[in-house]
């Protein structure tokens, strides 16, 4: 109980998920760590002060060693423990003291700050701190970069952290301490013996400030190239199904052997660095014990040094050449992990691309009344997209929006999420501009159900309950029979042998049919019961028998809301209360569909030429 409660009295002394105003950490790496430093300084002032007195204490491990041969000498054979105890009972009675009890309890300490503190809680603050602020990011930054990329990111630049503040305090500081411990106890016995140390630790620092710089500058390409890699692994595993459909694996090995290669390339001249490093210090390392060696023996022949002072120096010497071997070779990885961390805090640091206004007030919702005025948007280019449009959609006014592949029908919904924001002109939603209203009060108001439909590898239930967190049992079912849904949920059972609503579905749905998939996104927003409602090609992936069993359920979802309806296939919008064409970015023509066909102009043709439903395709001028 005691062991346990010390133990949950460490683990809770830093909150992994503390809430920060502000979650964007600096560009540089050094600025990046102690951004997230700072908020657990106790925790690594304790590691150091405990890491200190472990290499202190390890520095009089040999000092006992040497201490005992001397006393040894004193005590003639014949008189035993009882004569040991007897002359030197004290001391002995002391050293035993330190060597079992001080020791345990030091070493214990910093074994509970790092394992306790860093490893289990500081390490997840820092990626869950990143996480927080990157999944805040714009749709466009997720849009340019590999998705296993930023994951790599954000993972390895927590644990990166943690381990170069570990390298640095148990490792580095550890160093300071036992050297200063060293040439302390060593100018006891001959200043000229703490000279030598000396020489050594100038020379180790001046070879580092060599090696150094150049291993943080190929580490930090290895972690670039890494992360490169690890994308390109992970697009080829979410695409798998692509791969192997056009029979493209050969053409796939060639593209990973390539981001191979590449990293090949950037740790070829990382490790002869480290190689470099470690036969520099096994020359310098094994001159200096031999000098050192020599000295001693010289001392020794001279009478001014005993056999337990040989001991002493030569025992504290050696583990000095091996904690200076192994700081050599920590370096590896301390270099390691400053690349990586300054290659996750360029990532991590970007600034959200799309924020709320400080001012930003909750979207207050009583039509919705939805107006676009003179909206222009071109994806920063000079052109393309959104040119000049308006447009009025009245409360519970269901509209259609028209056009070929790339006239920016799409990009006029994404403008409506805000997932970009409008480059001129105004959306406004019952008199709100959008910009001044929060992001999630905003997307909280309207339910879409997309053509690509992808889910989150997760149960049914938390796929359908994404709508509303809160819907009872019974509300689920009922949104899962609206969608023509329930019927396959129940039957579902997937590997772990998890059923109906608990069975998972996949990454991105790709154990349901496009299908079923279409009919948990309806049923989601079926759930949701938002007041705006868009559907972009929601239909599309559904056969004509069950299209037909939800169409009605789906203009029952429709009543008395406001509608947002984009379709190639013109027969499932030519119902609604008024079509709107687009062509090139700007409204060509308005009207019901009888108005519109009569009228001659592009719908009209349009539905002439329509062949199974679906409009003819135009390139979308888009980044």
């Amino acid at each position: 109980m005691i062991i346990r409660a010390v133990l949950r009295l460490f683990e809770n002394w830093t909150n992994p998920f503390a809430e920060q105003q502000l979650l964007r950490p600096p560009g540089s790496a050094w600025a990046f760590v102690w951004f997230y430093v700072r908020q657990a300084k106790l925790a690594f002032v304790a590691m150091a002060v405990f890491g200190g007195a472990v290499a202190a204490m390890e520095a009089s491990m040999f000092w006992f060693v040497g201490r005992l041969v001397d006393v040894l000498e004193t005590v003639p054979k014949s008189e035993g423990w009882q004569g040991l105890f007897a002359m030197h009972g004290a001391e002995l009675a002391g050293i035993a003291l330190v060597v079992v009890a001080v020791r345990f309890l030091v070493i214990t300490l910093s074994a509970l700050v790092e394992e306790q503190v860093v490893v289990l809680n500081f390490s997840n603050l820092v990626r869950w701190q990143s996480h927080v602020h990157i999944s805040r990011q714009a749709m466009s930054f997720f849009q340019n970069d590999f998705a296993g990329r930023i994951v790599t990111k954000v993972w390895t630049g927590g644990l990166a952290v943690g381990d170069l503040l570990t390298s640095l305090l148990q490792v580095g500081w550890f160093m300071v301490i036992y050297t200063l411990s060293t040439i302390g106890l060593l100018a006891q016995l001959d200043w000229r013996l703490s000279a030598v140390i000396a020489l050594w630790v100038v020379m180790f620092v001046f070879m580092a400030r060599y090696f150094v710089p150049r291993i943080r500058f190929h580490a930090r390409e290895t972690a670039e190239s890494s992360s490169a890699l690890s994308g390109r692994l992970v697009d080829s595993y979410a695409n798998i199904q692509t791969l192997k459909l056009f029979a493209r694996e050969r053409h796939n090995d060639h593209y990973i052997r390539e981001g191979f290669e590449r990293y090949q390339a950037s740790l070829r001249p990382f490790t002869r660095l480290i190689t470099g490093v470690r036969a520099s210090h096994a020359l310098l390392s094994g001159f200096m014990v031999l000098v050192i060696a020599m000295l001693c023996i010289d001392r020794w022949f001279q009478g001014a040094m005993t056999p337990g002072g040989v001991a002493f120096t030569l025992g504290l010497v050696l583990r000095l050449s091996m904690l200076l071997n192994r700081m050599m070779t920590q370096l590896n990885s301390m270099m390691r992990n400053l690349g990586t961390i300054q290659n996750s805090a360029e990532l991590i640091s970007q600034p959200i691309g799309l924020n709320d206004q400080p001012d930003a007030k909750v979207l207050s919702i009583s039509g919705p009344l939805i107006r676009f005025e003179d909206v222009s948007f071109h994806y920063g280019k000079d052109k393309g997209a959104i040119d000049h449009l308006s447009l009025t959609i009245h409360p519970g006014e269901k509209v259609g929006i028209v056009g070929r592949s790339g006239a920016g029908k799409t990009t006029l919904v994404n403008l409506l999420l805000r997932f970009y924001d409008v480059e001129g002109g105004a959306i406004m939603i019952d008199g709100q501009d959008l910009r001044h209203v929060t992001q999630e009060s905003l997307r909280a108001k309207i339910g879409m159900v997309t053509q690509d439909t992808s889910l989150l590898h997760r149960s049914i239930r938390d796929n359908i309950m994404f709508g509303r967190d809160d819907a009872t049992e019974v509300q689920l079912r009922k949104a899962a029979e609206q969608a023509e849904a329930l019927d396959f949920i129940e039957r579902l059972v997937d590997q772990r042998g998890r059923r109906g609503f608990d069975a998972h579905v996949g990454e991105r749905g790709v154990k349901l049919s496009g299908g079923q998939r279409q009919r948990i996104a309806i049923a989601r927003v079926m759930l949701k019961d938002a007041p705006i409602l868009v559907l972009d090609e929601a239909t599309s992936a559904l056969d004509s028998e069950v299209e037909a069993a939800i169409q009605s359920n789906l203009e029952l979802l429709m009543n008395g809301k406001t509608v947002l309806a984009i379709a190639h296939r013109l027969s499932t919008i030519a119902s609604l209360d008024r079509l709107v064409v687009i062509d090139k970015g700007r409204i060509i023509e308005e009207g019901t569909h009888a108005e519109l066909v009569a009228r001659g102009g592009l719908y009209s043709e349009l539905w002439a030429r329509q062949s199974g439903g679906f409009l003819g395709d135009e390139p979308e001028d888009k980044i």
